[in-house]
């Protein structure tokens, strides 16, 4: 028997004892967070938030198997927060509907959640109204046409069943109780808020596609709620990305099981505790970088290089040699170890003490 098979569902209920203490930990770095950025100035918080949405995008669209470009996604959140980038990116209209989901979600935090609302996000999220070969409902909850909605795995014949959501049927009634919930003021806390919204929504599955990024748009607007501000400094989905298989097992166990949901609590608590942490290298390295910058503003470089340094400074994955230089440039070796010695000269760039042809190198110390 799944969950929204019971009696009482959704009367959730959950151990207030196990997660109080998580939930105070969570409480107490969400406030220690925002009181550190208050100190950064708004520029700071500027780009923090356009940089913890990125990865917010990008990673809510990991999770469901979609990867999408990095500067398509900067550059379309850049255009609508009214930031200006170097060198933005023409965007693809689907980057653009799950960028202008996000937004909406956290930043009209205040504003009810309505079908209306959630209709608009889906459009947003398909605007060929297709996914792949297959068409799909845009706009509107799951129909007749798309018969029984189970997650399923394994070879044909033998498919195991994980999870069967509620029946078409039922959809809108069920919908119209959760919208309820969800714009009404409860006697509990927005953070546990969130993440019953999270698992309510998923467990309807009210869409016939792209339920789980809408369902983390709803409780990232909860969590924007919770800390009273538009302003992004961490991302949730990031930490769910890192954990996708226990993602998914830690919802499959809940929507089997009875209606205390301490566990799933406990573990979206858990992921928002370290999602928060992980903020203090976000932040961190912006800082870093508008240090760098202050004190070398002066120097004169080119683009290539300043382009370069800026993903030095962003946190560079991997090791920078003269040939990624040449790669993500697309200049000539040599052209990249000309770039590469003036930058070192201009120290600004110092190399590693491995040498040799496996020599990299690094931002000198601001």
């Amino acid at each position: 028997m799944y969950i929204h098979e019971l009696k009482d569902w959704p009367n959730f209920t959950w151990n207030e004892k196990e997660v109080l203490s998580i939930l105070s930990e969570v409480r107490h770095l969400q406030g220690k967070l925002l009181g550190k950025m208050e100190s950064l100035g708004f520029k700071l918080q500027e780009e923090t938030t356009l940089k913890a949405l990125t990865q917010d995008v990008l990673k809510t669209s990991e999770i469901e198997g979609e990867k999408l470009d990095y500067d398509q996604v900067r550059s379309s959140i850049a255009k609508r927060m009214g930031i200006k980038i170097d060198k933005p990116k023409h965007t693809d209209r689907n980057i653009d509907g799950i960028v202008e989901i996000l937004i909406d979600a956290t930043r009209n935090y205040e504003k009810p959640i309505s079908e209306k609302r959630l209709f608009a996000w889906h459009q947003s999220l398909f605007p060929s109204k297709v996914k792949g070969l297959q068409k799909i409902n845009i706009g509107s909850w799951r129909g007749k046409e798309s018969g029984d909605m189970q997650v399923v795995s394994g070879p044909l014949g033998r498919e195991k069943i994980h999870f069967e959501a509620p029946s078409y049927k039922r959809i809108k009634k069920e919908m119209q109780q959760f919208i309820k919930w969800v714009n009404s003021n409860t006697e509990y806390d927005l953070v546990i808020k969130s993440a019953i919204a999270h698992f309510w929504f998923v467990t309807i599955h009210p869409f016939d596609d792209g339920n789980g990024r809408i369902s983390r748009a709803i409780s990232d607007m909860l969590l924007a709620k919770s800390e009273a501000t538009h302003q992004r400094f961490y991302s949730m989905s990031s930490q769910i990305q890192i954990r996708r298989n226990s993602y998914y097992k830690i919802l499959e166990k809940c929507q089997k099981g009875k209606l205390d949901i301490t566990a799933w609590i406990k573990w979206y608590l858990e992921c928002l505790k370290d999602a928060i942490k992980s903020s203090d290298n976000l932040s961190g390295n912006i800082l870093v970088k508008a240090n760098f910058w202050q004190k070398n503003g002066d120097v004169i470089i080119n683009e290539r290089q300043r382009k370069i340094m800026n993903l030095l400074l962003d946190g560079f994955e991997g090791k920078l040699t003269s040939s990624k230089y040449a790669k993500i440039c697309k200049v000539s070796q040599d052209t990249a170890i000309r770039d590469i010695n003036d930058l070192i000269n201009k120290k600004l760039l110092i190399s590693s003490k491995s040498g040799g042809r496996s020599t990299n190198y690094i931002p000198a110390a601001s």
